[in-house]
Parts: C-alpha cells; sequence; structure tokens
C-alpha cells in the first residue's frame, strides 16, 4: 500500500518498523555460562618493576607530603594574617579613644574650668587688693667672678704633644 505524503490529521503518522521475521527466531537468549573462580597464578615481577614501582609510590608519598605541608603552612600564614588585622582595628580603636582624650584634656585644662573647680571644689576665692603683700630685694648680684684662669687639659696623642712643642718653639 502505498503511504500519501499528505497527512490531513494533526497528529503525527506511526511509522512502524521493518523487522525481519527471520532474526526474531534467532535471538533466543542462550543460558549464562557459569564460570568458577580459577586460582590466581602466581606472576613474577622482576627485579626492574619492583624497584620502579617502590619508586613511583615514595614519590607519590613525597608530593602527597609536600602537599600536606605546603597547606598546613598555608593555614598558619592565613591565621597569623588574621592576627595582625585584628590587631591592626584594635590598634585603630586605642588612637581614636586616645585622640578622645587628648581632646577632653584640653577642653578641661581651660582657664575657667580651673577657676570653676577651686570655687567650687576646693572653696578658693581670688585675692583682694588687702591680701596683697610686696617684698623689696637689693639689686646686688651673688654670682661672683672666676678669679682664677682654668685650664682644661685634653688628652692629646704623641704627636700633637710633639707638634706643639715645635710650634711654642
Amino acid at each position: 500500500m502505498a503511504q500519501n505524503r499528505y497527512q490531513y490529521e494533526t497528529s503525527p503518522r506511526k511509522l512502524e518498523p521493518n523487522y525481519d521475521k527471520k532474526s526474531k527466531s534467532n535471538t533466543k537468549r542462550k543460558p549464562l555460562k557459569v564460570v568458577e573462580d580459577l586460582p590466581r597464578q602466581n606472576v613474577k615481577v622482576s627485579d626492574k618493576e619492583r624497584k620502579k614501582q617502590m619508586k613511583m609510590t615514595f614519590t607519590v608519598i613525597a608530593l602527597f607530603l609536600l602537599l600536606i605541608t605546603i597547606s598546613c603552612r598555608n593555614s598558619q600564614i592565613d591565621k597569623k594574617f588574621t592576627h595582625i588585622q585584628e590587631q591592626k582595628k584594635q590598634l585603630a580603636t586605642l588612637q581614636k579613644e586616645n585622640e578622645q582624650l587628648k581632646v577632653s584634656i584640653e577642653n578641661s585644662q581651660n582657664l575657667s574650668n580651673v577657676e570653676k573647680i577651686a570655687k567650687e571644689e576646693l572653696g578658693m576665692q581670688k585675692l583682694t587688693s588687702k591680701q596683697t603683700i610686696y617684698v623689696s630685694i637689693p639689686k646686688k648680684d651673688y654670682v661672683e667672678p672666676a678669679g682664677e684662669k682654668i685650664i682644661i687639659e685634653e688628652n692629646k696623642n704623641w704627636w700633637q704633644e710633639i707638634a706643639e712643642k715645635i710650634l711654642n718653639f
């Protein structure tokens, strides 16, 4: 039967596979054979192969240990870095606090604040003209001039002594 290429329906046409009737009958499943475990044969490995295998295992172990040490060192570096960052933050906060304390000290050393504390806490008062006493001091100089000539001897080496003797001669 010839199939029309034009289809009037909305659903796609169903294709039927072409099976060979002969191939269906020949594909019967055959029962599986049970394979018994055979004892392993003793395989002899040469000394060169053993040395090569040992060398390879030691190389792998060495690389593994190297990677472990590198990762441990990197973790220690990270710990130190975070510790340094924390210390820097702490330093910055302490510097800010120090600056604030300096400003508060400068503000408290104001002359009006000193007078206020002296009056209120210490009970002090300003002097009146009756409480002022004047003292006269003679204008004599109490410093005595040096009467003797002071000679300072320096430690001179023998070259300088010879040079002075020649010049003073």
